[in-house]
């Protein structure tokens, strides 16, 4: 749910993004959550978290998990965001992506749609014009780089972006059998750049408020590689 900058940045460098709603749900991580920074000071930072239920336990899938109760976690995620940003000036563009959320909130309780509903609407900020598709219900073998090879061929994909976590258990075997090359993406490691400081941790709200979905872009732009028809796939979150 308001994804970090990290993988918001994967995603930009992608014309397509497969979403994967049918692996495991993993509470540790970001579906249900975002670390939101203070505008005036990102190393200050709160868990905005939503209860959620898994039906299944802990083999719950993404597309399973539901909220707990989806007007109180509406409710807390329209406090706290308009608590750290509205004093933005950008903060046109901070609401309008927080009334994309608010929107699917009103319609479904399912916290793989409102983490993608709040991607999408960052990226449709930044200018982003990619696909986006569902994991659910392509064909695909279970192995974790198996799953993700086969996805990219299934989709026609020339290229799949994969992240600094990706890249330390990906095996490339199954995407050279597809003829599909492995695209290494890293953010850059700068501890004077407040931007990339936060930029694994922090949701990218922080960074639309301090310096606007056009700025933003452009600073997304220069991580941007050459290759089309590329292929992103994180988790919904």
């Amino acid at each position: 749910m308001f994804p970090r900058l990290a993988t918001l940045a994967k995603l930009f460098a992608a014309d397509r993004w497969i979403v994967l709603d049918d692996v495991q749900f993993a509470r540790r991580d970001y579906q249900h959550r975002a670390r939101l920074a203070a505008l005036d000071d990102p190393a200050r930072q709160q868990w905005l978290s939503l209860p959620t239920h898994l039906p299944r336990g802990r083999p719950t899938l993404i597309s399973e998990a539901r909220l707990v109760d989806r007007h109180r976690s509406r409710r807390s995620i329209e406090l706290l965001v308009r608590q750290y940003y509205r004093r933005s000036r950008h903060w046109s563009a901070v609401r309008d992506v927080l009334g994309a959320v608010l929107d699917s909130l009103d319609t479904t309780d399912r916290v793989g749609g409102i983490a993608q509903a709040s991607t999408v609407a960052l990226l449709t900020a930044l200018g982003w014009n990619g696909e986006v598709l569902v994991s659910r219900g392509i064909p695909c073998r279970q192995g974790r780089s198996e799953r993700l090879a086969d996805l990219a061929a299934a989709t026609g994909s020339t290229h799949y972006v994969c992240g600094t976590g990706g890249m330390r258990y990906l095996d490339h075997a199954p995407f050279d059998a597809h003829g599909i090359p492995v695209v290494p993406f890293h953010t850059p490691v700068d501890p004077d750049d407040p931007l990339w400081q936060t930029a694994r941790h922090a949701s990218s709200l922080w960074a639309l408020s301090t310096l606007g979905p056009r700025a933003l872009a452009s600073r997304l732009a220069d991580q941007v590689g050459p290759g089309a028809g590329r292929a992103a796939m994180p988790a919904a979150r």
